[in-house]
């Protein structure tokens, strides 16, 4: 799959950013895919290009760019556990500078950015999400309910702006947690704000996994867990987004 490195304008400089493409030209559905707290890296461009597959524009922004280029830090091949801690005490200044009122920002930018663009089809868009991505997709489909048909996150804290933050959804859902991450108390309680909010959804936890689980690079992996996870966005791309 052809990629193409970008540059977004947006209110607070040049977010980098990568787009995956399907072969053979044409205009695809546009779909926003957010990278987990480590980054753009080679793991989340397979996954990219594995989504163009399937007949979409991906657009994978730098969540990061106000402090640099990506890799802003300097990653392993692999990041284990005798380097995760290490690797978070870095990454933690810039995970909190990413304050909800940037994420809605930038979010404006990078939709205003698929918009434009003549490989992509008029819309509705999907945006999907890992770890911190899955809140910051969910944050972007919340804050766009006219352009966003679909919302898929895995791994991510989706419910931590409360459960009002859901009500303005109108995308079809998928949540994919991880065993790790959520009591099945606290999956009932997110259940009930996507009941309230009225939107089609699924909130599963996906057995057997910790938080982490679609990342190849990571100790966290899941292979099962990661095939779940395509067997279920797939189905809500194909779904909600209309392919010429």
């Amino acid at each position: 799959m052809p990629i193409k490195m970008l540059q977004i304008p947006t209110a607070d400089g040049h977010a980098d950013a990568f787009a995956a493409l399907p072969d053979g030209g044409g205009r695809h559905p546009g779909v926003l895919m957010y990278a987990d707290g480590f980054g753009i890296r080679p793991v989340l461009r397979e996954m990219a290009r594995e989504l163009a597959g399937h007949g979409y524009y991906v657009l994978v922004p730098n969540l990061f760019y106000r402090h640099g280029r990506a890799p802003v830090i300097e990653l392993p091949e692999h990041i284990g556990e005798e380097v995760r801690s290490a690797v978070f005490a870095q990454l933690m200044p810039l995970i909190e500078a990413h304050t909800a009122e940037r994420v809605l920002s930038d979010a404006d930018a990078y939709l205003t950015f698929l918009t434009a663009q003549p490989e992509v089809s008029a819309g509705p868009f999907a945006v999907t999400g890992y770890c911190i991505g899955g809140l910051a997709a969910t944050r972007t489909a919340a804050a766009h309910p006219g352009q966003v048909a679909a919302l898929a996150a895995f791994h991510g804290p989706v419910g931590a702006d409360g459960p009002d933050s859901l009500s303005k959804l109108t995308a079809e859902v998928h949540f994919g947690h991880a065993e790790s991450d959520l009591t099945p108390a606290a999956l009932g309680e997110l259940n009930k704000a996507l009941d309230a909010a009225g939107v089609g959804y699924t909130s599963e936890i996906y057995p057997g996994t910790v938080h982490g689980f679609t990342m190849s690079d990571t100790d966290a992996f899941n292979p099962a867990a990661l095939q779940r996870h395509w067997d279920s966005l797939l189905p809500l791309l194909g779904r909600t987004l209309t392919k010429s």
